[in-house]
């Protein structure tokens, strides 16, 4: 069973899982071990079961839309990079 089953179409609900489930992540070789509070754990848990949807997927895709949405984040790392090269 997964979300399909219940979602309408074009909802603000079905097009972030649309996205999330569409994010490629598999050819990435880095590996993270990240740490996550027990409410987001379970969430993250249940929503695998609700939409088959893999956790991991959705950090990839969570860090990944993170970058895009605020490059001042790369401005940050190229900035100390540059003082550390100084």
């Amino acid at each position: 069973m997964t979300w399909k089953l219940f979602a309408k179409k074009n909802t603000p609900q079905t097009d972030i899982l649309y996205a999330i489930s569409h994010f490629d992540e598999k050819d990435q070789r880095a590996l993270v071990h990240v740490r996550l509070d027990k409410q987001t754990a379970l969430l993250l848990k249940q929503l695998k079961i609700a939409t088959g949807i893999e956790m991991q997927q959705v950090i990839a895709y969570s860090v990944s839309e993170l970058i895009r949405q605020h490059p001042e984040i790369k401005t940050i790392i190229m900035d100390f990079l540059t003082q550390l090269n100084e």
